[in-house]
């Protein structure tokens, strides 16, 4: 088998909002620059994510210069929203899984038009200090290693070979008509090529490119993953055939969370070398 080699990367400015492909992305320590810096919470100050709300997956964010964004969605007019000021806004804290994180709010402009589209009170909110904010579960973190308000982790890896492999259980299954998925199901930062199926679920230590990374917990998969990322309609693949075929432990298993030890830049093209 030839050297696994990076297909794709993607990075989500909105979490639970369509992801953005580029040729490359530098590595900060959280994450990929631009990656989840906003999120959005209902007034009780908890998560919205596509879980609740499937819409969200046909909603986008483009990054603008300095770090805001410009929102767009079917039906409404697009609206900037630039960074918000902290010392201004202060901050408000938001129920992100068992985390409390601290998020500057965006202000009222933002709001209306998110609570407009989805239908229920909605708030978009800014991580401005993600360096501080939110550390990573020390079960799989070293001291001071934090997170942006990505799900858990500061990188998502899937494999082409393993997508591939899903799609021909899924042909067999009870739902063939729903596969096959595209890989946008998963949302991953970086898509590897050349690997045998379901190889990343071995990986510990991995650089690609110029970065190195810790593989440090496979990706439990939940009911994101059967929304039609196109439509925001819900079937039931993949977790029925996961449930099935690829299940560890508790959890339904389809790619690797990524911490970096350092900072760089991985690029579409950049091998992938299995250190451990």
């Amino acid at each position: 088998m030839s050297t696994p080699f990076v297909t794709a990367v993607h990075f989500y400015p909105v979490k639970s909002m369509t992801g953005r492909a580029v040729g490359e992305a530098a590595v900060e320590p959280w994450g990929l620059a631009g990656d989840r810096r906003w999120m959005l919470a209902d007034d009780s100050g908890h998560m919205i994510t596509q879980r609740q709300q499937p819409r969200l997956a046909l909603a986008a964010a483009e990054p603008l210069p300095g770090g805001g964004v410009r929102l767009t969605a079917p039906g409404c007019a697009p609206v900037d929203v630039p960074v918000p000021d902290p010392a201004e806004r202060g901050t408000v804290t938001v129920q992100l899984f068992r985390d409390k994180v601290e998020g500057v709010p965006a202000g009222a402009a933002a709001d209306a038009w998110l609570s407009a589209y989805l239908g229920t009170p909605a708030r978009l909110l800014h991580m401005d200090d993600p360096a501080t904010r939110r550390l990573i579960d020390p079960d799989y973190a070293r001291d001071g290693e934090t997170v942006s308000f990505a799900d858990g982790y500061p990188l998502l890896l899937t494999t082409l070979a393993s997508l591939d492999t899903l799609n021909t259980l899924i042909s067999r299954g009870d739902h063939p008509d729903e596969g096959p998925l595209p890989m946008n199901r998963f949302r991953p930062n970086v898509v590897v090529g050349d690997t045998a199926p379901w190889a990343e679920d071995d990986w510990r230590r991995v650089r690609i490119g110029e970065v190195t990374f810790r593989a440090v917990k496979l990706c439990g998969r939940c009911v994101v993953t059967t929304t039609d990322q196109h439509t925001a309609e819900r079937g039931k693949e993949p977790l029925r055939t996961l449930v099935r075929h690829h299940r560890i432990g508790k959890e339904l298993v389809f790619g690797t969370n990524l911490i970096p030890e350092h900072t760089g830049v991985v690029r579409v093209g950049d091998d992938v070398e299995i250190l451990d």
